[in-house]
């Protein structure tokens, strides 16, 4: 399914100027069939009432799905969101969650993806679908 010779350790370095690492987001394994990022329940993504901010966790799922797009593609394709819906199951007070995406479509102008976040304790607290576009060099 990957196209991308593209190791953690180069993503998790392309994103570090943006939101990505601004909230903390690390990108930790990468399977044949998927990719999966943590990211801290702390003051950068936790909402008033001491709880993961639910915007946090589709900001996770978004990131996931557009990476694992990347991921999927050549040459100088790029991934755009460009429909995004969560299901926030359970609250995360504390900790890390992790997200894990999958591919559901892989097509040749977009992708469909789910994402499905844990916390600590490995029970579900938020299950996304993302649909991306692939833009490539002739469509800019």
């Amino acid at each position: 399914m990957w196209k991308r010779n593209t190791s953690l350790t180069e993503l998790n370095q392309f994103s570090q100027s943006c939101m990505i690492a601004h909230v903390g987001i690390v990108y930790t394994k990468q399977t044949d069939d998927s990719l999966e990022a943590t990211m801290p329940v702390d003051n950068r993504t936790m909402q008033p009432f001491g709880l993961l901010h639910g915007g946090a966790s589709v900001v996770l799922a978004e990131t996931l799905g557009s990476a694992a797009g990347w991921l999927c593609t050549e040459g100088d394709a790029q991934i755009v969101g460009i429909d995004i819906n969560a299901n926030h199951v359970r609250a995360a007070r504390q900790g890390t969650v992790r997200g894990v995406c999958k591919a559901i479509h892989l097509g040749r102008s977009h992708q469909v993806w789910e994402i499905k976040i844990y916390d600590d304790a490995d029970k579900l607290c938020c299950i996304s679908r993302l649909t991306t576009a692939v833009l490539d060099k002739a469509m800019r």
